[in-house]
């Protein structure tokens, strides 16, 4: 009987994660937890940590992979399985609007060496801010107005601002990526009430993207309602990738089965677990 209960249990599951997936642009994936590809020791490590997350789309700088191919060193854009892996090309190191303009119309070649020639996505980043890394909002409204009329699949990378989280959705952006905290900083989630706003009103997946240093902080997201998380360097740079990857892809996962199920109520008291009625007292001697 036990047996059945649990058989039930993990085809309840099972139904319920296929009916659950992320969808970006009429696009549906599998993972809710994207990663970066930067910071690793070497290429096997981070081939090793992808594959262990469990992670569907994977981020690269444009820059970056450019140079890679220039050079003709083995890079990890070459030993990827691009057949299960979606790749979200990035314009990471550009200071302005127009740079990050040049460089997103470079992406689509990148695609094709893959073979995902129907791939127009781009994550937007413009970071006019070399010390602290925070996105320029002006930059970034005006680059992704201009990639999104020529038909780019815009996700851009945004404080959490829910003013410039509106203005995006509404000039047609696929998501939007506030950060939790500075890049590769590892500080958590330091702005939750102006995260939670943005997830409450926006109606395209909300992607918390930054600053993520430990699982509890990716379980956190996830539970508050965004739609996936994206980290790197919490896995890079953590002493064991793999171990850390594993962890994620588990945090991940438990988060929004936590956000789909509703937690319970806070009370002001403690409750009791079992009920009182009916309970038989011992008569006194």
């Amino acid at each position: 009987m036990a047996h059945k209960l649990l058989k039930e249990s993990y085809q309840y599951d099972s139904l319920l994660q296929i009916k659950d997936k992320l969808v970006i642009a009429n696009k549906t994936f599998k993972s809710r937890l994207m990663l970066g590809t930067g910071k690793y020791k070497n290429l096997k490590e981070a081939k090793d940590s992808i594959e262990i997350s469990g992670a569907s789309i994977i981020t690269v700088a444009i820059r970056r992979a450019q140079y890679a191919k220039n050079t003709g060193k083995s890079n990890l854009i070459d030993g990827l399985n691009w057949e299960k892996l979606w790749l979200l090309p990035n314009t990471a190191g550009c200071e302005t609007a127009e740079e990050a303009i040049k460089i997103a119309s470079l992406s689509k070649e990148i695609n094709k060496r893959i073979g995902q020639v129907d791939n127009n996505f781009i994550k937007l980043e413009v970071i006019s801010d070399s010390y602290h890394l925070l996105p320029d909002p002006i930059g970034t409204l005006k680059a992704a107005e201009y990639l999104v009329k020529k038909n780019f699949t815009v996700l851009p990378y945004i404080n959490a601002d829910p003013i410039l989280a509106k203005q995006l959705e509404d000039i047609g952006c696929a998501t939007i990526m506030p950060l939790g905290s500075p890049i590769g900083s590892g500080q958590g989630l330091y702005n939750m009430n102006n995260l939670q706003i943005i997830i409450d009103n926006t109606n395209i997946p909300v992607i918390i993207d930054a600053g993520i240093g430990t699982t509890s902080e990716a379980n956190k997201a996830m539970e508050i309602g965004a739609s996936a998380v994206l980290l790197n360097t919490a896995i890079a740079k953590s002493k064991k990738p793999q171990l850390m990857a594993s962890g994620m892809k588990l945090a991940v996962i438990a988060g929004r089965d936590c956000y789909l199920a509703g937690r319970m109520k806070k009370q002001k008291r403690g409750q009791p677990s079992s009920p009182i009625e009916g309970i038989i007292y011992k008569s006194k001697q």
